[in-house]
């Protein structure tokens, strides 16, 4: 009876992590495609710290206008600083792929740009890490569409 109570407690403290651990990988892949969104409407908020919010502390960078790599916070949150002065620069994700595996989840995609000029076509890879049941992403590239 001790051994059938004990597996018992012991299933219900594992269960909070088992959507990140592939026992519900639909679930995960809403929760990434959800944080992707997210990113989305940080962006189109124009504030900086919202969007900077979303990036774990050890994240890379390769913005789509970007020169150059960013790899501290401090510089993600000036990408998207210089990024938010663009008169009314707007992003809208148009196509995803989530993959997950495990506490990593990767979600590829398309989305377009729009600012007073035009539009600019670019496709992108967020990288998420689950860090204590949030996804916070890790590496995010993106590049214009050739």
């Amino acid at each position: 009876m001790r051994v059938r109570v004990f597996f018992f407690l012991l299933a219900v403290a594992l269960l909070p992590s088992c959507a990140t651990h592939g026992l519900n990988p639909e679930g995960v892949k809403d929760e990434v495609a959800a944080a992707t969104a997210a990113w989305a409407d940080a962006f189109n908020s124009r504030q900086t710290a919202r969007i900077a919010a979303l990036y774990d502390p050890e994240a890379v960078l390769w913005g789509t206008s970007s020169k150059k790599m960013a790899t501290t916070p401090a510089e993600i949150a000036e990408y998207f600083n210089n990024a938010s002065k663009v008169p009314s620069l707007k992003v809208a994700i148009s196509d995803q792929k989530v993959r997950t595996y495990g506490d990593i989840a990767i979600s590829t995609g398309a989305y377009t740009f729009s600012f007073p000029k035009g539009e600019l076509a670019a496709r992108f890879t967020f990288v998420f890490y689950n860090r204590e049941g949030k996804w916070l992403i890790v590496e995010h590239h993106s590049s214009r569409v050739p």
